[in-house]
Parts: C-alpha cells; sequence; structure tokens
C-alpha cells in the first residue's frame, strides 16, 4: 500500500500501544508458568509470531481484543513447526526454549528473518546437547535436548541471545553462567527480560562475567498488564519537537525501557538544536531520531548503530535515503550517520523497504515538509503497531491511499 501524507501539524490524544518487547517476554514466562492473564495487549503480526510459537510449543493461550489467558502448564509436544514470520525476537528468544523443553523444532520465518544471523546459538548450543539441520536459511531444525554448564556469549552481536538463553537456561537440571566475551550492548533490553523473569519467580544472579542461572527453577503463575511503548511512543514524542502537540498516554515514567532515552536526547537537541547519540543501546530509534536531527541548526551524529545493517532492512542505509529523498542531508557511516539540516525538507518518495519504523519515521517527518511524503509500503506498519496511521489521522494527520498494491 502506497500512501500521500500532506504536510499538518498533529494534536490530541494518542494512547500508545503496549511494549512489544515487554510483551514478547511476558508471553513466554506466562506460557512456560501456566495459570496466568496478560492484559494490555496491543497484537501485532510479531506479537502474534510469539503467541503461536508458544501455542506450538504446548501452550494454551486464549485471546481477546487486549488480553491473552494462558490457563494450563505447557505440554510440550515430540516435534513442533514454528513460523516467526519476520520476528527476529520470536526466532532468538524462542530457539533456546524450545532446546530446554527437548522439542525438536522446524522454524520458518520470511522477509529478511532468514538472513539475519543465529551462528551464536550455533556454537554454544551444540555445545550443550543440540543438534542444528541448517544451510544459512530458512527452514532450519534444532532437536535434542538442551543441558547447562557454561556459555560464552558475544555483547556486543544483539542482546535477543542473551534474553532467549535467560527463559531456558533456569528450566534445566543443572546450573549454568552466561560469560560476557565483550561489552553487552542494548543492555536495557535485558533489564526488561530480567525485570519479567523476575514477576514469574525466576531468579537471575548477575555477576562481573555475565550472569549465573541456578538450575531446576518454576515459572510462577502471574497476572500482569503491559506498559505502553517507548519505542512507540518516540514517534509522536519528536512529532511534538518539531512542531505537533499531541499528548501522549500509557507510558510508565518508572519504565527500565532503554527507549524512554528519547526523552534526554530531545530535551538536549531543544536546548542545542543538535545532538551526538550513541545507540548501541537504542538502535530503534535511529530512524525517528534521524527526523528529529533533520530539523535542527546543527550537525548531528549517530554512532554505534552497526547492528541495524541486520534489522528489517538495512537500517543505517534507509534511514539516509529517507531523509535524503524529502529533502534532507544525512552521510552514512561505518557505524551510524551524520545529519545536517538543509533547512528546508521538501517532500519526496519514500520507499518503506517493508521496515515499519522506515515507515512510521516517514509520516512524522511529513508533518513539517513544505510539500507531501509519499510512503511506499506502509503496510509494514502492521508488523508492530498496526494502528499508527489510524491514531495519525485521529491527531489531524493527512493521508490518502494512492495505491493499495
Amino acid at each position: 500500500m502506497d500512501i500521500k501524507i500532506t504536510p499538518s501539524r498533529l494534536s490530541g490524544k494518542v494512547r500508545i500501544p503496549s511494549s512489544k518487547s515487554v510483551a514478547h517476554r511476558m508471553i513466554i514466562c506466562a506460557s512456560l508458568a501456566g495459570d496466568s492473564e496478560i492484559t494490555g495487549i496491543n497484537f501485532s503480526k510479531d506479537i502474534d509470531a510469539t503467541i503461536q510459537a508458544m501455542g506450538a510449543l504446548g501452550s494454551f493461550i486464549y485471546t481477546d481484543n487486549n488480553s491473552a489467558d494462558i490457563p494450563d502448564r505447557i505440554n510440550p509436544p515430540e516435534k513442533a513447526v514454528i513460523d516467526c514470520n519476520e520476528s527476529g525476537s520470536t526466532l532468538r528468544f524462542i530457539i533456546p526454549v524450545a532446546c530446554a523443553l527437548g522439542v525438536e523444532t522446524e522454524f520458518h520465518g520470511r522477509g529478511r528473518l532468514p538472513q539475519r544471523p543465529i551462528d551464536i546459538y550455533i556454537r554454544e548450543l551444540s555445545r550443550h546437547g543440540i543438534h542444528f539441520d541448517y544451510n544459512n536459511t530458512m527452514p532450519f531444525t534444532v532437536s535434542g535436548k538442551l543441558t547447562g554448564g557454561t556459555y560464552e556469549i558475544e555483547g556486543n552481536v544483539s542482546s535477543q541471545f542473551i534474553t532467549g538463553l535467560l527463559f531456558a537456561l533456569p528450566i534445566l537440571d543443572t546450573d549454568s553462567e552466561i560469560i560476557l566475551t565483550s561489552r553487552l550492548e542494548s543492555r536495557p533490553y535485558v533489564d526488561i527480560t530480567i525485570d519479567v523473569l523476575k514477576k514469574y519467580g525466576i531468579v537471575i544472579q548477575e555477576n562481573e562475567h555475565g550472569f549465573y542461572i541456578k538450575g531446576n527453577q518454576k515459572y510462577i503463575p502471574h497476572d500482569d498488564t503491559v506498559e505502553g511503548d517507548f519505542s512507540q511512543g518516540a514517534f509522536f514524542y519528536v512529532a511534538n519537537a518539531i512542531g505537533s502537540s499531541v499528548t501522549l498516554e500509557n507510558l510508565n515514567p518508572d519504565s527500565v525501557q532503554g527507549d524512554k532515552k528519547i526523552l534526554e536526547i530531545i530535551s538536549q537537541f531543544e536546548k542545542d538544536g543538535h545532538f551526538r547519540a550513541d545507540c548501541s543501546d537504542i538502535p530503534d530509534l535511529v530512524p525517528i531520531l534521524s527526523v528529529l536531527a533533520s530539523y535542527g541548526t546543527g550537525k548531528s551524529v549517530i554512532y554505534n548503530a552497526e547492528r541495524l545493517k541486520i534489522k528489517e532492512s538495512n537500517r543505517l542505509e534507509t534511514t539516509a535515503s529517507l531523509i535524503n529523498n524529502i529533502g534532507g542531508n544525512v552521510e552514512v557511516t561505518p557505524d551510524g550517520l551524520i545529519i545536517r539540516p538543509t533547512g528546508n525538507m521538501t517532500g519526496g518518495t519514500v520507499d518503506s523497504a517493508g521496515d515499519h519504523r522506515i515507515a512510521m519515521a516517514s509520516a512524522i517527518a511529513g508533518t513539517r515538509t513544505s510539500g507531501d511524503v509519499i510512503i511506499k509500503g506502509a503496510e509494514s506498519v502492521e508488523k508492530s503497531y498496526p494502528d499508527f496511521f489510524k491514531d495519525y489521522e485521529n491527531s489531524g494527520g493527512i493521508i490518502n491511499v494512492i495505491s493499495m498494491e
């Protein structure tokens, strides 16, 4: 679907959808615990993939408009087939869980997901009882029963590998240790994992080398509500910073979400007209931060964001194309972006490249351009925020569908 954004400032109230990061984690923990209810979920393709994955592994999940009820403890089958769609979180979180349950599992995916690396799991899980039938793409199969022990994991590839192990290792018969061989990037996402695990009765001990995980732990049933998502709220926070006046609801000021960092960066931007942002812990903010920087008064720099090359798109390249195609000036560096305001964002055509964050960032940029912004592949927002354009229009945004192909 291609749409046209006509420049218009936004106003009114937007209830920010629940955190996708928290929801993934709660669904997995509740499925392993059983007899739990999660409310406040905003369903999307990624969340649906995790629900279906846990169902394939033997959980019974009943959903309505905004909640999931998990009444029975998980009952693992001997074999399972899991379609992760395009969700990297689902894939990397569920692989160790399936292995810990001893379920032979065939994983499927689409988009860029089959090319996203799982080398760390192949190396480490293969040392702990797991066999991979893998040819550098999907589908692939894992089999065997995961064993405890020592796992040496690079922290600068993706925190998703750490999170996946933190779900799985507590239910093994023996104790385990995760030794980090490099700095842990995206640390706030691991903090979310540990916070959610604690609610479901799982204790993770942090030490100077990484994490120590006692075996034979039991997930305890727990009812909870998913808090709002700062990574989605960031789009409307930036809209406000460049001229709109939206009131954001459903965000927890005490959240441990790393993307709450958007408030600090905007504060710096409003004071200085530019910013420097280390995005190693906040990679999802890069597209919308680039929009913010383009409406500043000085050069902004985004760095430590090299991992964005293997997201739903090569997000450094697609972010640069987004801004440059609508009259901005972005230079791609080996690990980030340099944004130089041009003083006049004229509008133009942006290809979302199937990336939800590129599509949403383009729409926010279009609130201030001097001409229309055409977004190709706008339906990509369904991956994480299906109601984004509905909320955008309800806040005064002007959208016209120009093609349904």
